[in-house]
Order: C-alpha cells, then sequence, then structure tokens
C-alpha cells in the first residue's frame, strides 16, 4: 500500500489536565539535571566545550510559561485525536494535542510495537512546568528537563514529501526561549523506516541557548540490553553528580541491562566524533527498536529506572498495575542534558532521525565481548538502512523543509502568532513553512495584541487573576511606557524579575499595590522577592496578607479554586519555616474540603500537624493512606516526613526514593 495520513481518534483511561496555575512560575522547579557538587575540580575534569555549555544560560525563571499542576490520579475513558502515517510495513500514530508525541510505532510483518505504549494518559510532574506523561517518542525542546510543550498542542498540517507523497509537518513556538521549530514526519512507501527531519529556527539578532532531545520510551524487561557505539560514558544520578564511566561494566555489572541498576540514572555515550550515531534496545531474541541520525544530532542516552524499590514505584505511578516496565533511549544536540548549545542569530540547526525495526544475533547481542556486540548491530543496521541513505534522505528532505503546509490537521497556541505579528511590523520573522498566522490568536493573546497596536493594557472584565505575562525585552519595553495601572505594574515586575532586575521588579509591584482593588498578586510576588532576598519572616508576612485578599475576592470557577490552593501551598510553606504554625492552621482551615482531601494538601496537613507537636495525628493520616499527584521528580518530602514521624521503614506506598540514602 501507498503510504497513507488520516485523523483517528484514540481513547484511552486519563486524568484530566485541570486548569493552568495562574501564579507566574517566577523561580524554576526543581530540576534534577543539574549540578549540586559542581566544584572547580569537578569542571577541570570535563571536556572544555561541555563545561561551558553546562554554564550557559540556565533557567531563572518558567516565565511566560505557566505551571501545570491541577491533574489528578482519577481516570476515564477519553478520546484523544490523533494523525496516523501509514505504509505496508509501519503504522506511526502521533498525538497532536500532547507535544505532537508518537504514541505507538508498529511493524505490521512482525506485529511488534517498537515502542513502549502506555496504556494511560497519567499526567505526573516531570515536566519543566509540571504535567509530563510516559511513552512514546517525545520531543524536547527549550530547557535542560522535559519540554512544557510536553502537554500542549501543536500546530499539524500536510505537506509534500520528498518521493512524491505526503509527510505530516508538526511546528511550534517555543516559549521559554522565543523559537520556533519544526518536526516533519516521513514514511516512504515500502519503507522499515520512518524519517523524522528536526529543524530549529532563531530568527533573532542575537544567540539563543538551545536544547533537543528526542525521547524514546521502550520495553524492558531482565534481557533487554541496549547499545550504542560508545566504550565510555558520562553517568548522572539523583545525588546530582557527572562522572566517566566506562561501557558497558561499572561497579560490579553491566549497566548497558537496565534492570542491573538499582536506582535510576543517566549514562550519556560519548559517541566518537567519526562514528555513525545511533541507539537501540534489543530483547532476549535480538529484536528491537533502533534510532539513527545525521551527525548533527550528536549524543546518546540510557535512562533507566532501575530495579529498586524507588524506580519500581515511579514505574507504576505513570501507568497502571501489571503494565511492563520501560526504559528510555534518547539522542540529542550535546553530549549530555546538562548542557545548552548556542545558535546564532538568524541561523538554524537542522537534522533527520530515522526510527525502524532492528533484528541481530542475540548470541553475539548478549555475548561477553561488547565491540562484538557493537559490531554486530552497526553490521545489520547498514543492512537495514545504510548511513549513505540516512544521508542522502537528509539532503532529499531539506529543500522541502520551507513548504508552505496544505491541508491543517490540528491547531497549536497562538504564542507564535502574536510574536509574528509583532514582528512583521518591526521588519518581519523569515519563517518559510511554519506559518504563523493571525487566524492562531486566542483570548490569552487579545490584552498582548491591545499592548501591541495601543499602547495599553485592556482593563480586565470582572474579577479574574490575572493572565500569563510575556517577558521578552520588545514586551518589557512597551509594559515600561504604558500607562501605570496596577495590571501594568504587576506584568511590568514579572518581566523585570525575569531578566534579573530584581529590585526593579519590587518597585513596579509596590507602586502597583498603592492603587490596586486587586491586591493579592503583587503581595504574592513581593513574598516570593522577600523569600528569595533572605526576608523569610517578612515572606511570611507578605503571603498571608496575600490569602486574605484572595479570599476576600475569590470566585468559585476552576480558575480560582488554582489560585486558591496554589498560594494556599506557598502561604503554608512560608509560614511553617518561620514557625508559625497557628497562622499556617488558619489558611488550611480556610480551603474547602475539596482541596484539603487532594493528597498534596493530606501531605501539607501532616506537616502542619508535625509542627503543632501532633505526631500521632500525622501518622494516622499516613496510615489511612494518600497520594501526591502532583509529586516532583526527585522529590524526598514524603521521606522526610515520615523520618520525622517515626523510625519504621519507609512503607512501599510512599517509597520514590531515586538515589542511595546519605547514611
Amino acid at each position: 500500500m501507498a503510504t497513507s495520513v488520516r485523523r483517528a481518534v484514540l481513547t484511552l483511561p486519563a486524568a484530566p489536565l485541570g486548569p493552568e496555575n495562574p501564579l507566574p512560575a517566577l523561580r524554576p522547579l526543581d530540576e534534577t539535571h543539574s549540578l549540586d557538587q559542581y566544584d572547580e575540580r569537578a569542571k577541570r575534569d570535563l571536556p572544555r566545550d561541555m563545561a561551558r555549555q553546562i554554564g550557559y544560560e540556565p533557567l531563572r525563571t518558567l516565565l511566560p510559561v505557566r505551571v501545570l499542576d491541577g491533574y489528578g490520579r482519577d481516570r476515564e475513558p477519553t478520546g484523544f485525536d490523533t494523525i496516523v502515517i501509514e505504509n505496508d510495513r509501519l503504522r506511526a500514530t502521533v498525538l497532536p494535542g500532547l507535544g505532537g508525541r508518537i504514541h505507538s510505532l508498529h511493524h505490521k510483518p512482525t506485529g511488534r510495537e517498537l515502542l513502549y505504549r502506555n496504556p494511560v494518559f497519567q499526567p505526573a510532574d516531570f515536566a519543566l512546568n509540571g504535567a509530563w506523561f510516559s511513552g512514546g517518542i517525545e520531543w524536547n525542546i527549550g530547557a535542560t528537563g522535559h519540554t512544557t510543550l510536553s502537554c500542549a498542542p501543536v500546530h499539524a498540517a500536510l505537506v509534500p514529501a520528498p518521493d512524491g507523497g505526503e509527510m505530516v509537518r508538526l511546528w511550534e513556538w517555543e516559549p521559554l526561549r522565543g523559537l520556533p521549530f519544526q518536526v516533519d514526519l516521513w514514511l516512504p512507501d515500502d519503507s522499515d523506516f520512518l524519517h523524522v527531519g528536526v529543524r530549529i529556527r532563531n530568527p533573532h539578532q542575537g544567540p539563543a541557548p538551545v536544547y533537543w532531545w528526542s525521547n524514546i520510551a521502550v520495553p524492558e524487561d531482565e534481557h533487554t540490553r541496549v547499545l550504542a557505539p560508545a566504550e565510555e560514558a558520562w553517568h548522572f544520578g539523583y545525588e546530582r553528580s557527572l562522572r566517566r564511566v566506562p561501557v558497558p561494566e561499572h561497579d560490579g555489572a553491566d549497566r548497558t541491562y537496565p534492570l542491573r541498576g538499582e536506582f535510576p540514572a543517566d549514562y550519556f555515550y560519548e559517541v566518537p566524533v567519526d562514528s555513525r550515531k545511533w541507539i537501540t534496545s534489543l530483547d532476549a531474541d535480538g529484536h528491537g527498536l533502533v534510532q539513527t541520525s545525521t551527525d548533527t544530532l550528536r549524543g546518546r542516552k540510557l535512562f533507566l529506572w532501575g530495579a529498586g524499590p524507588g524506580g519500581r514505584r515511579w514505574q507504576r505511578w505513570l501507568t497502571e498495575p501489571g503494565t511492563p516496565g520501560y526504559a528510555e533511549i534518547q539522542a540529542g544536540l550535546a553530549r549530555t542534558q546538562l548542557e545548552h548549545v548556542k545558535l546564532e542569530g538568524h541561523d538554524d540547526f537542522s537534522w533527520l532521525e530515522s526510527y525502524g525495526p532492528l533484528e541481530a544475533d542475540p548470541a553475539v547481542v548478549h555475548g561477553a565481548d561488547w565491540d562484538a556486540a557493537r559490531a554486530e548491530v552497526a553490521d545489520r543496521l547498514e543492512l537495514a538502512l545504510p548511513r549513505a541513505d540516512v544521508d542522502a534522505a537528509y539532503e532529499a528532505w531539506l529543500p522541502y523543509a520551507d513548504n508552505e503546509p496544505g491541508e491543517r490537521l490540528a491547531t497549536g497556541s497562538g504564542w507564535g502568532a502574536l510574536e509574528v505579528l509583532r514582528g512583521e511590523m518591526r521588519g518581519g520573522y523569515q519563517l518559510h513553512g511554519t506559518p504563523f498566522d493571525e487566524s492562531m490568536l486566542g483570548e490569552q493573546q487579545a490584552p498582548w495584541v491591545e499592548l501591541f497596536t495601543q499602547g495599553t493594557l485592556p482593563k480586565p472584565e470582572g474579577v479574574v487573576p490575572p493572565g500569563p505575562t510575556l517577558v521578552a525585552p520588545h514586551w518589557r519595553d512597551m509594559l515600561e511606557t504604558a500607562p501605570a495601572e496596577p495590571l501594568t505594574e504587576y506584568h511590568l515586575g514579572v518581566t523585570q524579575w525575569h531578566a534579573g532586575d530584581l529590585a526593579q521588579a519590587v518597585r513596579s509591584w509596590e507602586r502597583g499595590l498603592k492603587l490596586a482593588q486587586s491586591r493579592w498578586p503583587l503581595l504574592r510576588c513581593l513574598a516570593v522577592a522577600d523569600r528569595e532576598g533572605g526576608n523569610p519572616e517578612r515572606a511570611a508576612d507578605q503571603y498571608a496578607e496575600a490569602f486574605d485578599d484572595l479570599c476576600r475576592e475569590r470566585g468559585d470557577d476552576e480558575s480560582w479554586t488554582a489560585a486558591t490552593a496554589s498560594l494556599a501551598r506557598e502561604a503554608i510553606a512560608a509560614l511553617l519555616t518561620v514557625d508559625r504554625p497557628q497562622d499556617a492552621r488558619r489558611i488550611f482551615e480556610r480551603l474547602s474540603d475539596g482541596i484539603r482531601e487532594r493528597g498534596r494538601f493530606r501531605l501539607i496537613e501532616a506537616q502542619l500537624l508535625l509542627a503543632e507537636g501532633e505526631k500521632a495525628a500525622a501518622r494516622a493520616l499516613f496510615d489511612a493512606g494518600f497520594e501526591v499527584a502532583d509529586l516532583r521528580e526527585g522529590a524526598e518530602t514524603l521521606n522526610e516526613v515520615w523520618s520525622s514521624l517515626t523510625d519504621d521503614p519507609l512503607p512501599e506506598a510512599y517509597d520514590y526514593r531515586m538515589r542511595p540514602s546519605a547514611e
């Protein structure tokens, strides 16, 4: 059959995402891919380019992105729009409403699913902005960690393919770095391999930090082996240290078998510069998925959950009981995921990836000779898809990368359209092939369109939490010249904070506070500033006043519920930090039953009871059982609170530990 593209609906048990958190993300969420033990000696031991890129433009905030933390654990059958790309050999199922993720890659001749295909949609707190889900192939762009677009829609359309057929283009405006990108999915007739053309463009004058890792979830059991053309790797664990280790064995075990480690870990392979770039995961019979690419995508990585209780618990948490485990094989622009790569102004990065089945001799693949195992895979890959063919496919794709999309298949956000609208009035962006037209503008962009065209932000209709703040320098300039209304001062302070001008941000928020009827958004920002500035008592006062003001004006829709829960969570933590459990208790008691019954607030109540000296009552909450839906990757809060209550072993239900004990 000729390659076809069609739309379909996939029904999965799914937990709803919930509303965005309306509090501006003035600080990043705790990001696990950073070095806590990064001293001068460690820096000297790293390759020069790696050390430079690890220190290049880390995130100071998550702005302009909002946090997604309103999901739960109750799942109901839900339909997801999909795009199905299919020939007589392969069928790829894409989720345009969830970052363009490839949910499934099914090989027809063998009837094998090449990816780990999650049977549920269950958000968890792994992305830079919170909600993320496991499985499939994810396109990670923006900054170190899982992309903020994990659970966001992207644009999708049909475009001509190099072989005369059709391919699917996915594109969006990445908000953290302000960079447009595209992912072209091309499945030639009679091919066992899906080609993926990727382009990231910097339409601005100055350089921009770029991050990209293609994240591939693959099935895992005790016989699964991951192979890459490397003899060394950089090991990164949740102790947040980076060290060079031999491949395949170190610390007494063959770490290319994901279940032979106890704790979750990353292995970033040192792939020689001249070597073909590939990575594969093969089962006991030597069958599995292989990913290869042109040389621009230089990095390769294995992420394993390990066989310990914490990793196993996380795997069950991300799916449902009885589901096989998975590991992740990945490919990136840099050696490690701790790095950002500089992209000069008016330049781009582009490359081609290919995904398909691989069969190799299991006796060699699982033999003791690592060189022979790698050579076997390399030879089988060269037979299945020669390196020259990948390079030729890339050259064939490049002239089509600028082709304008035809039939639209899905719609993403309006933020790119807003930036292009502004850019066109200032000389224009040349973004052939990835249109961001005015029809994409939506409700969230409307105030910023008015600021751009009229020079002022519109007054909100009714009493509502403030909308998102745009923080690029050109928006900050517009806010600085707009009339000094309280809402404008609020947004201006947020942009100044993002730019690192913390003192000026505080002055803007204080000016806005003098005239504001809705005071809590400004007070909360000032509380964060006090907390970061080393004034915890004043921060606690600001938080308490902010919560009082929110309670005075809040409505009963989901945006107000989200604001109430988020502000209460921060305020209680701030008050407990300065040993004011009575004030924290007053905030907790003003929450609705629906909020107090959430697992996150059960944990907060246990912390509150502990601060009040009520250990038995806090222990009773744990014994009754609760689930913290938005437990952060790498978080040890459950273990820490439990250890404050008792010397008993941590129950399995609360064991999410991802690193060895510090003892």
